[in-house]
């Protein structure tokens, strides 16, 4: 058991140095937690307004839920702050943070701590607390304790970093007319009068009953079927995702074939399966196609099926996708790769609504809704002869561009969340959801991978955490990966940069004065990534920060024009 009654502190110095300002993204850091300054007088204005709206006990109660929060937080960083203090200097965090935040002075006059045996006991004395000062300008003297998210902070810090409820009460107050604050702290169990001092930590609010509804109706979406899942994710707030997901609703009116156009990731299957849903075929088979991910000589028995004795092996009929598909839905996923000879039948197939199998002369009418995807520049493989220009039209009647993840930064959050509420369910684990700092690095990333990769790293994270914790940056990214999401995004210190803030400006203005061609440069980039990768496209993307196939077509305009 530790017991003090005459106190000094350690040295605060490295609590100040987990404490960074970014004023050029507008950021304070307290390690990965995001921390604001705001004046005293707009809190003692909110607490006022909350006052004489809400009534004396419903404000104390709200006001003392915010700093038991707060509380939790804290000491969630406090064994990280100290790792190698001993246990009383790593619970004296949470009071020194309170002062450097410039809530109040606490000086502690009995300290008793063992958290093995589940034992605790504190009195502080609290000066200059801003709490006090603010009501009692607002209210005047008090007849009763004032500083209720100071003792809200106490309580939540303590027991969580205990383990076991910990309890503040506040026997005498300055806005009572003493001279300072003095503040108890013990063991709920321990307390004669705990309901009394309890029942402002239970939400009762209409509001904090809507938020828990939600939270139900969180979990229950993500417990249903896959199918339902899907939709889920078509979530956005930014104008590309508007304007194409507009696109795609007026597309449900009618049976029109659909081109869905977008980087590997960025969720054209998802788009697909939406279009299905809230199409008239919903009742129908919906049926995905990836036509890249099968050898072209069984690309066509796939879609169109097999007659028995077409070839060797092929012992009995088979319906291809086509047929399956039949009343609802199919969905070619890299259409630019369909064999030439497979596209000629598609095209059949889109203008007449019949197919033949393979090995047979019986012409099959079909109901299919087409709905085509691909990633690749279908005009250039045109041009070199690859794809047929009269398909190209036909399927090109309704396009619509998905957009990719970095062109649609604020949706960024919103995904990172859902996909959370979808993989703490499925490995059961309470995640309290991204810190500040890892979600501010996660809106600045480039995302190369798209809505996958993020769905990834989520899902890495979610297992990394610690359970009834929030996911770090640490948690995220693994090693290869947290070079290229970090470099551009923090600079030496460990403060937030970005590209637009000025950090290549002597790159910029290098080359001004050279007066280099920027053809050239980019040439020489693009070379130069792939001789350090070694031929292998993938990874000389990954470092440019491209997607394979962005990188290929660069490629190969460089050697056309060369």
């Amino acid at each position: 058991m530790v017991k003090k009654t005459d106190f000094n502190y350690p040295s605060s110095d490295d609590l100040k140095s987990h404490l960074r300002f970014s004023p050029e993204t507008g950021h304070i850091w307290l390690g990965e937690q995001r921390m604001l300054l705001i004046h005293s007088e707009a809190m003692g204005s909110m607490r006022r307004e909350l006052i004489e709206t809400m009534g004396m006990e419903r404000a104390k109660g709200i006001i003392m839920r915010t700093g038991y929060q707060s509380g939790v937080e804290d000491a969630k960083l406090a064994r990280q702050l100290r790792p190698d203090a001993s246990e009383i200097d790593q619970f004296l965090v949470g009071p020194q943070l309170h002062q450097l935040e410039g809530i109040v002075r606490v000086t502690p006059i009995k300290f008793e701590l063992n958290s093995k045996k589940k034992q605790f006991y504190m009195e502080l004395r609290w000066e200059n607390s801003y709490e006090s000062e603010v009501h009692q300008k607002a209210f005047g003297v008090s007849d009763d304790p004032v500083c209720w998210m100071e003792v809200g902070y106490a309580s939540g810090y303590s027991s969580e970093f205990t383990g076991q409820a910990i309890i503040f009460s506040e026997q005498a107050c300055r806005a009572c007319g003493n001279d300072s604050c003095l503040i108890i702290g013990k063991p709920a169990a321990d307390w004669q009068n705990i309901e009394e001092l309890t029942q402002y930590y239970q939400a009762d609010s209409v509001v904090d009953q809507m938020l828990d509804l939600r939270d139900e109706v969180v979990s229950l979406r993500s417990s249903l079927m896959e199918q339902e899942k899907q939709d889920s994710h078509i979530i956005g707030v930014s104008k590309p995702f508007k304007d194409a997901f507009g696109l795609l609703e007026k597309a449900t009116q009618g049976p029109v074939t659909v081109l869905l156009l977008g980087e590997t990731g960025v969720g054209k299957e998802l788009f697909a399966r939406s279009l299905h849903r809230k199409s008239c075929r919903n009742e129908n088979p919906f049926i995905a196609v990836n036509c890249a991910a099968i050898p072209d000589d069984l690309l066509e028995a796939e879609l169109f099926g097999v007659d028995k004795g077409a070839y060797t092996g092929a012992h009995q009929s088979r319906e291809g996708r086509f047929e399956r598909a039949n009343g609802g839905t199919l969905f070619l996923d890299e259409i630019g790769d369909l064999s030439y000879s497979a596209q000629a039948k598609l095209l059949r197939v889109l203008q007449e609504g019949e197919i033949e199998r393979v090995g047979g002369v019986k012409v099959i009418k079909v109901d299919v809704r087409v709905v085509a995807a691909t990633h690749a520049d279908l005009l250039e493989k045109i041009d070199k002869g690859e794809f047929r220009r009269d398909l190209f039209y036909r399927l090109n009647v309704y396009p619509i561009s998905v957009p990719p993840l970095r062109d649609r930064q604020c949706d960024i959050a919103l995904l990172a969340n859902s996909f959370i509420d979808q993989y703490k369910i499925k490995y059961h684990k309470e995640v309290k959801g991204i810190t500040h700092h890892a979600m501010a690095q996660l809106e600045a990333y480039q995302w190369p991978g798209n809505i996958r990769e993020l769905e990834n790293i989520i899902e890495r994270g979610v297992l990394l955490c610690d359970n009834g914790s929030k996911i770090e940056l640490q948690h995220l990214f693994a090693m290869m990966d947290v070079e290229q999401a970090t470099e551009s995004v923090v600079d030496e210190s460990g403060q937030l940069k970005t590209v637009n803030n000025g950090v290549y400006n002597q790159f910029v203005e290098m080359f001004f004065e050279a007066q280099n061609n920027l053809f050239e440069i980019e040439k020489t980039i693009l070379q130069e990534s792939v001789n350090r990768a070694r031929g292998n496209l993938s990874s000389a993307a990954r470092s440019v920060g491209m997607t394979r196939p962005q990188l290929a077509y660069r490629l190969g305009k460089i050697e056309k024009e060369s």
